[in-house]
């Protein structure tokens, strides 16, 4: 059978790269759900009248997939402006002494197990090929090709956050004013387990631990907005 790869299958950094997008979207629901059950159930837990919980709840919403939007640019755009900047140094260097680039990138696969000869040759081959891709994912593991987009990481992080947090603002305003907090509560949980499952399972870890990590966490968190807003309630009132 040919070793070649079929056209249609993804390369392995392609398969990387929509892994880690996966994840980041999955945490980013995570934090939409955590985050907007909190500020809901603690203003439930000071507030029966439903308009007070949906000016809060919208009010969270729309902050925090801001925030994420706002620091998921920042981030990407500082690591893209760094990509490019050692790129660039890259291609300068490749122009002033092609010479010891070649050398360099040898010594780099020499490190990693070739034998001098079969690295020399596979150094020359990729610099006769893509000089600049060779050196990239080598020496800076960049793929020149595929850098981040900031703009595509802040819409991402902002839908991935507004999904996430709509599950507890719908799930507050739905049932009878007894049954709110117990009803989100639950529906929080038990989302907090799916998306604990799907994260660990994307990297391949425990999904058991992942899942408990994840429930332990926002039931703590929906504990103590519970409990901020029964105190602060109860003194206002």
């Amino acid at each position: 059978m040919s070793a070649r790869s079929h056209p249609a299958e993804p390369h392995v950094g392609s398969v990387a790269a929509k892994l880690n997008w996966l994840r980041a979207g999955v945490l980013g629901a995570n934090d939409g759900i955590v985050s907007t059950a909190g500020i809901v159930v603690g203003v439930a837990a000071a507030a029966v009248a439903r308009g007070p919980i949906l000016t809060a709840g919208v009010a969270g919403l729309a902050a925090g997939a801001v925030s994420m939007a706002l620091g998921e640019y920042v981030s990407v755009s500082t690591q893209r402006d760094t990509e490019r900047a050692l790129l660039h140094k890259e291609v300068q260097e490749l122009r002033d002494d092609p010479a010891a680039e070649l050398d360099e990138l040898a010594a780099l696969y020499e490190a990693k197990g070739l034998t001098p000869a079969t690295a020399r040759t596979v150094a020359e081959e990729l610099t006769d090929h893509n000089p600049l891709l060779a050196h990239a994912e080598v020496e800076l593991g960049i793929d020149p090709e595929e850098l981040t987009n900031p703009w595509q990481a802040a819409l991402s992080s902002a839908l991935s956050f507004t999904l996430g947090a709509l599950l507890p603002l719908i799930v507050i305003l739905a049932p009878p004013t007894a049954w709110r907090i117990p009803a989100t509560v639950v529906a929080v949980l038990l989302a907090l387990s799916v998306t604990g499952a799907v994260s660990a399972g994307l990297g391949g870890a425990p999904q058991g631990r992942a899942m408990l990590r994840n429930v332990i966490g926002g039931g703590l968190a929906l504990a103590v907005t519970y409990a901020i807003g029964h105190v602060v309630g109860a003194a206002i009132a």
